[in-house]
């Protein structure tokens, strides 16, 4: 589990956020997926069920208020032993991508709670923490986001097919790849792929593909500014141009000119009392 406090708001910024469970505390951050813009706040919480390309943004944060969030990721195998336990989850069909915001009730708080205060009890923590994040995915389950989570513990649902057809990405993410060949390696037609895949994702595998190279290239441009051509080459561009104008198009900005002023940024926060 996770704890995340900051004194100011962000600018926008691009990841890729794992299957997790995130409860905000105090502030408020704004989640973009595509073009499904999501805000939540204090009281609230989010959950993400598989890789998700996200632009990101705290939006509410001040030195004396500032943002603070508590993030637990959430476990698939957990999740079908609990399905196994219990029987069938009565939920209603989910629309959209694998992301939701809801309201948190006193029960979920309670355990986050719990989970917390156990931190500071070692050998308490080391009995009863698992049974607390038991709870947390069982609160989970028969929340308003029971359609959603529940997903990640059936074998046979789009969002394991489209979990598994993002796994294959991420190994190749850097190579020319060919939407039938992604099929075959998950087991389903192309046609149901990309209705899976953009139904959880909101965009098509290749755009998810092209999501990957240039977070990736982002990452890397930090410690190569200079050198965007090299870091274009080694996230799978083999145009300069081409790379150069899908960075731009993205972030806003060139990727040279990007590096330079994020690596600016970052000096300036370092050098702040």
């Amino acid at each position: 589990m996770t704890i995340l406090s900051t004194e100011h708001p962000t600018e926008p910024l691009g990841s890729i956020n794992e299957p997790v469970f995130a409860l905000v505390a105090q502030g408020a951050k704004r989640v973009v997926v595509g073009e499904h813009v999501f805000d939540f706040r204090a009281g609230q919480y989010l959950s993400v069920t598989v890789d998700l390309p996200v632009t990101s943004q705290i939006t509410q944060a001040t030195r004396t208020e500032p943002y603070l969030v508590f993030g637990l990721p959430l476990e698939p195998a957990l999740i079908t032993a609990l399905l196994m336990e219990a029987g069938p989850v009565l939920a209603r069909p989910r629309s959209g991508p694998a992301i939701a915001v809801s309201d948190a009730d006193d029960d979920l708080i309670d355990a986050v709670v719990r989970l917390l205060r156990l931190v500071d009890q070692p050998r308490d923590f080391a009995v009863l923490a698992s049974g607390v994040r038991r709870e947390i995915h069982w609160r989970l389950l028969n929340g308003p986001q029971a359609s959603l989570v529940r997903e990640i513990g059936l074998a046979q649902s789009p969002l394991a097919v489209v979990t598994h057809a993002i796994e294959w990405l991420k190994a190749h993410f850097d190579e020319v790849i060919r939407i039938d060949n992604l099929a075959d390696a998950v087991g389903v037609s192309v046609s149901s792929l990309n209705r899976h895949f953009r139904a959880t994702t909101a965009m098509s595998p290749l755009q998810y593909q092209k999501q990957l190279r240039l977070q990736r290239a982002r990452i890397e441009l930090m410690t190569s500014p200079r050198d965007v051509a090299a870091v274009g080459h080694s996230v799978g561009y083999e145009s300069p141009s081409q790379f150069s104008r899908e960075y731009r198009r993205m972030f806003g900005i060139p990727p040279g000119q990007d590096a330079t002023r994020r690596q600016t940024a970052s000096l300036a926060t370092e050098q702040t009392p």
